[in-house]
């Protein structure tokens, strides 16, 4: 093969790598952000707690950081680059870990849980711009590192479980640290120089109308709070809420967290079919059908148990995990290049925002007023944003 062959051929082979890096930085994100609700039962034991309720508030900083952190943190990809951005998620999402790790109170942890959800805000309004740019089928990579993401909730129910059981749940901290730290090193060896940042480039062609863009970004802000706040009910509940639900047929800590990671891995395929259904099928009538059916299935789940549950919850986390490709497939479709980092940091900082109010108030509503009243309520949650997806606008470019 000549030089000028294999320049291109390592060129691909590098882009491959830094790409996974990405979609691996996605799960890596998500795992994190979970380690808690999963492992709150023994760090309340470790910590004086009779109840894991009481202490679940305490993880309400990280997840406000998560979503305000999105607003600076998408401004800085666009003005100073994703690159630098991404190598700041790895090192610093690392290293605020093991300060979590290292806490000895209440009010300690939910310090390096803010400070890690900081780190970890920046993922979303800069990794995904970075991955979606010059994709020539963007439902599908969409898809791809939605799954990601998922399988990385998985790995926080499946390895967490484990690492609480044999080694205690500061282990359950340093492990994710490490893979981060890791990661970060070889980001930093295999993504290219980014050159000029994004707002610097020549703009795309096919800007759409002011009018039509506001309306847009009005409705994906509806859409993604409400799927935010029910993303956030269920991730930090189901360790929880399964364990409720299957007393009669499980209650090791460690077949538990298979279980929930069984459940994940399975509905985490949603966002892989629907990333590839994006790039055929028109994205209102597609996004319609999924919200649709989210209502009665968490309705049927408020009244489940055993068995019957676990089908359910793989089927309304399908569902979940189904209608969080839309809002990128519809910033990638509609908004230039240069500011999408800005676009998606301000509807992230918005809807992540309000959606920390679910962590907040997980441990009292269940502990008031039970699981069966948190679904019922999720189900109305879900018509909420059935009602903004019908407002979402027409075109042709859809």
């Amino acid at each position: 093969m000549s030089a000028s062959a294999a320049a291109p051929a390592e060129l691909r082979e590098r882009r491959a790598a830094w790409e996974l890096l990405l979609n691996v930085a996605h799960a890596i994100d998500h795992w994190v952000l979970l380690i808690f609700a999963t492992a709150v039962s023994s760090i309340a034991v470790d910590f004086g707690f009779t109840r894991w309720e009481d202490l679940m508030p305490y993880a309400t900083g990280a997840f406000f950081a998560f979503g305000f952190g999105s607003l600076p943190a998408g401004r800085l990809g666009d003005t100073w680059g994703r690159r630098p951005m991404m190598l700041a998620f790895f090192y610093g999402l690392g290293l605020s870990l093991l300060l979590v790790a290292l806490a000895q109170g209440p009010w300690q942890i939910a310090v390096a849980l803010t400070l890690m959800g900081i780190f970890s805000s920046i993922y979303h309004p800069v990794g995904i711009p970075m991955l979606l740019r010059d994709a020539k089928r963007p439902g599908r990579t969409i898809g791809i590192n939605g799954l990601a993401g998922n399988l990385g909730i998985a790995l926080a129910a499946l390895v967490t479980g484990l690492l609480v059981k044999y080694f205690g749940w500061r282990t359950a901290f340093v492990v994710p640290a490490l893979v981060s730290i890791g990661c970060g090193a070889l980001f930093a060896r295999l993504s290219p120089p980014e050159g000029e940042p994004p707002t610097r480039r020549k703009a795309a062609p096919g800007v759409l109308p002011p009018a039509v863009l506001v309306r847009v970004v009005a409705v994906i802000t509806v859409i993604a709070t409400t799927s935010a706040l029910l993303f956030n009910f269920t991730t930090n509940g189901n360790t929880e809420l399964l364990r409720e639900r299957m007393t009669a047929v499980v209650t090791d800590p460690a077949a538990l967290g298979l279980l929930l990671a069984l459940v994940y891995s399975i509905a985490s395929f949603a966002q892989l079919l629907v990333g590839t259904l994006i790039d055929r099928v028109p994205l209102r009538r597609l996004l319609l059908a999924i919200v649709a059916l989210q209502v009665p299935l968490f309705l049927l789940a408020a009244q489940a148990q055993g068995w019957t549950f676990f089908v359910l919850i793989v089927l309304f986390m399908g569902v979940v995990f189904g209608a969080i490709p839309f809002i990128d497939a519809i910033v990638v479709r509609f908004v230039d290049d240069r500011i999408r980092s800005r676009v998606s940091g301000a509807r992230l900082a918005i809807s992540f925002s309000i959606s920390s109010l679910a962590v907040y108030l997980l441990g009292p509503v269940v502990k008031s007023s039970g699981f069966d009243f948190l679904l019922v309520t999720m189900a109305c949650i879900a018509m909420v944003t059935l009602g903004a997806a019908v407002w979402l606008p027409v075109t042709s470019r859809q």
